[in-house]
């Protein structure tokens, strides 16, 4: 366990990186503009660019299962068996979901390599990169959540 929570800082610390790195180009944006007279292109694209690496290295690597929003109401008034199926149901679909829709998405991110962004030349396919770690992601923590479904202490999982 002491391994999962090396991981798990390490994946808060790169998150933090990622919101600081914005929050300093938006500053420098607006100084830029408003008191030099003087606007920084690349501060926006920045802005952009980490804005969506933090959007999905959080909800790959450091939100929890019950941290993302989610339509539940139905799931919540059932009682625990119905609630496990339709968690097995759910994780049975999201992980055969993300693991199908890998390959294509692969080679559309690899295909996205030709073309960069306009100010700071970074290619399509570094960018979008983050999508495929994302999606693997999902996969992965969707198999172990039906591991745990279905063992003997599934009900400390609903």
């Amino acid at each position: 366990m002491r391994g999962l929570a090396w991981l798990k800082r390490g994946a808060e610390l790169v998150g933090a990186a990622l919101f600081a790195t914005m929050f300093g180009a938006f500053l420098l944006q607006i100084f830029m503009r408003y008191v030099v007279n003087s606007p920084l292109g690349w501060t926006l694209e920045l802005c952009m660019v980490t804005y969506l690496w933090l959007v999905f290295w959080g909800c790959a690597f450091m939100l929890r299962e019950r941290d993302h929003i989610a339509f539940n109401i139905l799931y919540h008034g059932a009682p625990p068996p119905v609630r496990r199926v339709l968690a097995l149901l759910s994780a049975i679909v999201l992980a055969a979901a993300m693991i199908a829709a890998l390959p294509a998405t692969y080679d559309f991110v690899s295909f996205m390599g030709r073309t960069s962004t306009w100010v700071m030349h970074i290619r399509f396919d570094l960018l979008f990169s983050i999508f495929l770690l994302f999606m693997a992601a999902v996969a992965i923590r969707q198999l172990i959540v039906l591991r745990q479904l279905l063992g003997k202490e599934w009900q400390d999982h609903l």
